[in-house]
């Protein structure tokens, strides 16, 4: 053999061994989907003895997967959110509420997709992320590479592209607005396929978050189609078509995993954001759809508010057989639990979740955690006992002051708090130490970085204001039907450097083209698988203004004005930023639109 052939030999052997310990580290780290669905409860599955919902994907993994029976999150999204990204309880993480400045995640914390990739994971999230749309705080500032994205909380909502409605819309890639051919939730699973192809080589954590099945109820119309003949309400009809086509995508997700021989060594997930929103219903006087015994719904406190689907399969990580995990468990254990099956490491972070991961085994162990709590805070500022329930086993106590054993009473009927005053007590103990621990920063919000090179301009509305009362114009329809958004909130913003800035309001969105006092002649009519899509109001607006700090510009409104700019000089730093209009009869209204740019 010539010097030339050993060389060649010798890197193709190289070459062979790289490959082979890059299959093995491939092999050794598995990879992670998390799909989440918006406002399906417990009961809005076939497999939790739902009798008219058309589920037979989700069925199917449910048989083979590990079930989580007494799994809970936060009674509304975006603190359910928080807690699942960051393994903390969301009031902890500035997110309490789902608008009004309060569904901001702070920019100290860190969540799951900063874990992977700093673990050497490709991270990508699609759909609904619901903890700011602005730097320092939307998904690509918290760990994720690669982003498909609408604003706000859901499609359609204020700070989502104009004129979204769930079909042929424009979301956000990266940060840049992207048009996009079809319905959202198949645009989110054909994204994320397309992406999981591109990176099957590689080890990723991939987030599907669908904004589906939450209002308003739009669906294709071969998924309304199958509920269409059934006694339930037309509304309950689209929900459940919604949920269908879900399912159908999480069939084409599986069936993909198999076809690039993924599936064995990839951990799948499974579940909703909080309980019900339109899948039990009194309507007239009669219940329809199905609770599973619970009571409550979304925003509840009760059981049926927090406690929704969890399942979980990972065959190369013997998850899986159709097993149930009868322990009281939550959104803030899948972090920790993620890094210890996946074998992370994780930065020092002060968790309220735990690692589950030996229940999901059936390893012979105890968890050792006593109790678990969740509450619905919607509100510019928590108020303790609220909407609250402290879990431990099957005990619960609510509101601090209500009983319930669900060993015997799973649907909280008889308050049993007289008959266990011990309990009670030991129970509202754990709770004030848990409360003087979340609390400490509920005055301090997360705030909008302005000027940073990593987004300006920054576009925001009033779905972000603080305002003390929730009537804040937090979907489109709500501006083009000109609900007041009430003057007096405030934006809570920092300047990244000192400098000249132009701060622009509008009644509509810059992309509308539209005047400050136009009106805009009625959308879309209401169709059975469609809601409406309302006409635009007409104001009266004769002037505007803004105040900053100490800073404070008014600015009359010309016949086609589409927007009022004011310039000024701001130090670095942190501000509250105040914007208005004014009408002919002198009342004042909040903007509804904002640009601010460093010039």
């Amino acid at each position: 053999m010539n010097k030339i052939t050993l060389l060649i030999s010798l890197a193709l052997l190289l070459q062979f061994i790289a490959g082979s310990m890059q299959a093995q580290s491939k092999t050794n780290k598995p990879n992670v989907i998390v799909v989440i669905t918006d406002d399906q409860g417990y009961g809005d599955l076939g497999c939790h003895g739902n009798p008219i919902i058309k589920t037979p994907a989700i069925d199917a993994f449910y048989k083979k997967a590990v079930r989580l029976t007494d799994f809970h999150v936060g009674p509304t999204c975006a603190p359910t959110r928080a807690g699942l990204l960051t393994g903390r309880y969301a009031n902890r993480t500035g997110v309490w509420h789902t608008i009004g400045g309060c569904s901001i995640l702070r920019k100290e914390e860190v969540t799951v997709a900063d874990v992977f990739a700093e673990n050497g994971y490709e991270t990508a999230l699609f759909g609904k992320w619901h903890l700011g749309d602005n730097y320092p705080s939307r998904p690509q500032d918290k760990g994720f590479k690669y982003v498909v994205a609408h604003g706000g909380g859901g499609v359609g909502q204020t700070n989502d592209s104009w004129n979204n409605d769930y079909f042929d819309d424009t979301y956000m890639v990266n940060g840049k607005p992207k048009k996009f051919d079809g319905y959202c939730t198949d645009v989110w699973f054909d994204e994320a396929v397309d992406y999981i192809k591109e990176q099957k080589d590689k080890p990723f954590f991939c987030y599907i978050s669908t904004n589906a099945p939450h209002s308003p109820f739009n669906v294709p119309v071969e998924y309304y189609e199958p509920y269409k003949d059934l006694d339930i309400p037309e509304f309950q009809k689209r929900f459940y078509g919604m949920i269908t086509n879900v399912d159908d995508n999480f069939k084409r997700l599986q069936e993909e995993l198999r076809k690039m021989k993924l599936d064995k060594n990839t951990i799948v997930i499974f579940m909703t954001d909080n309980g019900t929103s339109a899948g039990y219903k009194n309507q007239g006087g009669k219940w329809y759809g199905h609770n599973a015994g619970m009571k409550g719904t979304k925003n509840s406190e009760y059981e049926g508010g927090h406690r929704v689907p969890f399942f979980i399969s990972y065959p190369n990580g013997k998850i899986g057989g159709g097993k149930d995990v009868s322990e009281v468990t939550a959104n803030v254990d899948i972090l920790p639990t993620l890094v210890g099956l996946c074998g992370l490491d994780l930065p020092k972070r002060d968790l309220d979740g735990t690692d589950i991961s030996f229940l999901l085994k059936g390893e012979k162990k105890k968890l050792e955690r006593k109790y678990l709590i969740t509450d619905s805070q919607r509100m510019q500022e928590p108020v303790k006992w609220n909407k609250s329930a402290v879990m431990s086993d099957k005990w619960r106590l609510v509101n601090g002051k209500e009983l319930y054993d669900l060993t015997t009473d799973p649907g909280q009927e008889k308050d049993l708090a007289l008959e266990n005053p011990t309990k009670v007590k030991t129970m509202r103990g754990y709770y004030d130490e848990w409360w003087e621990s979340v609390s400490t920063q509920f005055s301090s919000y997360p705030i909008i970085i302005l000027g940073d090179e990593k987004q300006n301009p920054t576009e925001f509305t009033c779905h972000d204001s603080h305002v003390v009362s929730s009537v804040i114009p937090w979907h489109q329809n709500h501006v083009r039907a000109g609900k007041k958004n009430p003057f007096g909130g405030e934006y809570i913003v920092a300047f990244a450097e000192s400098g000249k800035y132009e701060i622009t309001l509008s009644r509509w969105p810059l992309e509308s083209n539209l005047a400050i006092n136009a009106g805009l002649e009625k959308g879309r009519d209401a169709a059975v698988n469609y809601d409406a899509i309302s006409p635009g109001k007409a104001f009266d607006f004769v002037k505007g203004g803004v105040k900053i700090g100490g800073w404070k510009q008014e600015m009359k409104i010309s016949k086609e004005a589409k927007s009022l700019v004011f310039r000024g000089y701001f130090p670095k730093g942190p501000a509250n930023l105040r914007a208005w209009f004014t009408t002919a009869t002198q009342e004042d209204w909040g903007a509804f639109y904002l640009k601010v740019e460093k010039i």
